[in-house]
């Protein structure tokens, strides 16, 4: 996976939420190790300390676990994972209604355009 990091907002936001989400959908699996703060890094093309600061985020979410011996791991607490999930699931939500609402679709169009939308021909 890519890292996207000229949204202009802090890079070690832009690396924890995309952490986050490799996380969210099993990229980095449930319960195995992360790679170094250093291969994480060198991949993303960004400071060690920066993507520090993101995984000290990562685990205070309780996303991640650090252990003196074993380095990080990848929490196995599936409620952390599934809530995880459903607040992503939410964030995508609510940009979809706010598109669909500047469209002029009102929320229950725009949850009807959803149950529908494989149908369309368009």
């Amino acid at each position: 996976m890519n890292w996207n990091l000229s949204d202009g907002r802090p890079i070690w936001q832009l690396l924890h939420e995309q952490l986050t989400l490799r996380i969210a959908t099993g990229s980095y699996v449930r319960g195995s190790k992360m790679p170094t703060v250093r291969e994480l890094a060198a991949e993303a093309g960004v400071n060690p300390n920066t993507m520090q600061r993101a995984l000290a985020q990562l685990e205070a979410d309780g996303l991640v676990v650090t252990n003196r011996t074993a380095g990080r791991t990848v929490t196995d607490d599936e409620s952390v994972l599934t809530a995880t999930r459903r607040r992503l699931a939410h964030g995508t939500i609510k940009t979809y209604l706010e598109q669909m609402a500047l469209l002029g679709f009102t929320r229950a169009e725009a949850a009807e355009l959803l149950q529908t939308w494989e149908e369309e021909d368009i």
